[in-house]
C-alpha cells in the first residue's frame, strides 16, 4: 500500500533552498529552535491544506509569504495536540 503524497511534496527537494532561508530569517528574528522540517510542516497544515496542485512559483511564494506569526500559531496549537503527560498522573490517585 502506497502513502498518498501532497502534490508540493514532490518540489521540496527544489524549495529546500528557499526554505533554509525561512529558517534563518526566523532565527534572526529571535526564534533559534526553527527546523526546515518544522516550517515545511506549517505549510503542510496551514497554507495547504487542500491537495490542490500548485506551480512551483507558488510553492516558493508561499514559503515566503510565511509570518512568524503563523509559524507560532501553528506550534502552539501542534503543542496543544501533542500527547498529555499529566494524564498518568490523574491515574495514580
Amino acid at each position: 500500500m502506497e502513502v498518498e503524497r501532497h502534490p508540493v511534496d514532490f518540489y521540496k527537494h527544489q524549495v529546500e533552498p528557499v526554505l533554509q532561508s525561512k529558517m534563518e530569517e526566523f532565527v534572526l528574528m529571535g526564534y533559534d529552535r526553527v527546523t526546515i522540517q518544522e516550517v515545511w510542516d506549517c505549510l503542510h497544515k496551514k497554507k495547504w491544506k487542500k491537495k490542490a496542485d500548485k506551480f512551483l512559483h507558488e510553492v516558493v511564494a508561499d514559503i515566503l509569504t510565511l509570518s512568524v506569526g503563523e509559524y507560532m500559531s501553528y506550534l502552539t496549537i501542534e503543542a496543544f495536540k501533542g500527547p498529555d503527560y499529566f494524564s498518568q498522573f490523574e491515574n495514580e490517585k
